[in-house]
């Protein structure tokens, strides 16, 4: 198995910009996220089952799926949510495994959003938070996704805690200051994980 570096945070953190970092210094990066949009795109079994579920609406005109109305219709219904976790979280982890097994780079950054609120941690080697104010968070959400500050609050509720995030941490980026300093934690970072990676893969061949 690839090392793996599992890494997290919450809305707004800059997740994104610290993944595409390491992407950029040759490292296979694995995004929960993206591969979640991947098993439900025009066409798969999975959007046909929530088409079915949730009726036609779910659909949008150029085929995709409708995102908006599925948070909405999911967002305060436990069985509704248990029942799409139940359909997506097993292909979620069949199309991960499909590309970590594919994976070139001596580890592998695994970006995982709910790394915390899943229970997800104990499978990486190594868990890497980015970490930024709360303040912060709420700043970027509410640029970003053109939400008011109500809604966004309400997102960063629905989250893990940042406490909760930093007692799962091997190590945390602090990405409240400039790009340039992130820079230098990132390369810091690649530098050590190899170092680990290499290690890994000589314990395992003794």
């Amino acid at each position: 198995m690839r090392y793996t570096v599992a890494l997290t945070g919450g809305i707004g953190s800059g997740k994104t910009t610290v993944a595409n970092a390491f992407a950029d210094l040759g490292v296979n990066v694995i995004d929960a996220d993206v591969i979640a949009r991947q098993v439900v795109e025009p066409g798969t079994p999975a959007l046909q089952a929530i088409v079915d579920r949730f009726g036609s609406g779910m659909r949008l005109t150029d085929g995709s799926l409708n995102r908006r109305l599925l948070r909405e219709r999911i967002f305060a219904n436990d069985t509704e949510k248990s029942w799409l976790n139940a359909l997506l979280h097993p292909l979620i982890q069949q199309e991960t495994q499909r590309q970590m097994q594919q994976a070139t780079s001596p580890y592998v950054l695994w970006v995982v959003p709910l790394l915390v609120e899943n229970k997800l941690w104990e499978k990486a080697d190594r868990v890497l938070v980015v970490d930024v104010s709360p303040q912060t968070q709420l700043q970027r959400t509410m640029q970003r996704d053109s939400v008011s500050e109500e809604h966004a609050k309400q997102i960063l509720a629905a989250q893990a805690t940042r406490e909760a995030r930093l007692a799962v941490a091997d190590d945390v980026i602090d990405n409240n200051g400039a790009p340039d300093a992130l820079a230098l934690d990132v390369a810091r970072l690649h530098a050590s994980y190899l170092k680990l990676a290499r290690q890994a893969d000589s314990q395992e061949k003794l």
